[in-house]
């Protein structure tokens, strides 16, 4: 079977965990994914799903050549390989529920959102030049990025003011919250790279899920300070013991007995 699958980011929301605890989660809509091609170790060199996600009008032709191979009937929107295990077939659909269980950890996969061009403080959290002293243009600037004759130039990857986001970005370990089979949605813990609407890689995660263990109940502290016996009211009833070691019914009995005689 598939160890991943392709999705569409809905929204964010919260609900509560087994513990009762309010948990941010975000909804991903997965219905149904395809396989579109399977890859063979002896002709192509691995082992690979290729799958589809959602539909589009118009492919060029080599594509339609390429599902007509497969046997699938409509265009999807979205193409990506992935790993599998088990005999499957071309153009086999996957449903969410054969692949994902509630309480699994699963990696996400998506591209984040554009910023544009951001500064080194937004971009990378730097702290900025002096405030004081005279500096009057330094309170954003990135400072220095290298020296001058050695090595004489800027070195590759030096975190300077650039284009933001954008890029592929993954989240591990992330736990299944709750999987509609109906309406093929799957909702899981915390948040997910990328706007609303686009398309996320869901896979099977290799991490551990830790034990969680209950926090313990504080012992409520002895108020009246010391090894004392806190003393209760002063009202007495009947059967409660007393400094003699004798009941308020002993005591009754023992009084009239007394008087009889």
């Amino acid at each position: 079977m598939l160890k991943a699958m392709l999705g569409k980011k809905l929204n964010m929301s919260q609900m509560h965990d087994s513990h009762g605890r309010v948990t941010p989660v975000t909804k991903l809509e997965i219905g149904i994914n395809t396989i579109a091609f399977l890859k063979d170790k002896e002709r192509d060199g691995y082992k690979a799903a290729q799958i589809g996600f959602g539909s589009k009008k118009r492919a060029s032709k080599a594509l339609k050549i390429h599902l007509e191979k497969s046997k699938v009937k409509f265009v999807p929107a979205v193409l990506k390989e992935v790993d599998f295990e088990g005999d499957i077939k071309s153009g086999q659909e996957v449903k969410i529920e054969e692949v994902f269980r509630k309480g699994a950890l699963v990696d996400v996969v998506g591209k984040s959102k554009g910023k544009g061009f951001a500064g080194v403080i937004k971009r990378h959290g730097f702290h900025g030049g002096p405030k004081t002293h005279g500096q009057s243009d330094r309170h954003r600037a990135p400072g220095s990025i290298g020296a001058g004759t050695t090595p004489g130039r800027v070195y590759r990857g030096q975190k300077m003011a650039g284009h933001m986001g954008n890029a592929q970005v993954s989240v591990f370990g992330l736990e299944i919250m709750e999987v509609n089979k109906e309406e093929g949605i799957l909702i899981i813990k915390g948040s997910v790279p990328g706007p609303s609407g686009s398309v996320v890689l869901i896979k099977k995660s290799k991490k551990k899920r830790a034990d969680y263990h209950e926090p313990e109940i504080q012992v409520i502290p002895n108020l009246g300070g010391g090894d004392e016996e806190v003393k209760e009211d002063s009202t007495e009833a009947v059967g409660e013991v007393k400094d003699e070691g004798k009941t308020i019914a002993e005591k009754v009995s023992e009084e009239t007995t007394v008087e009889e005689k």
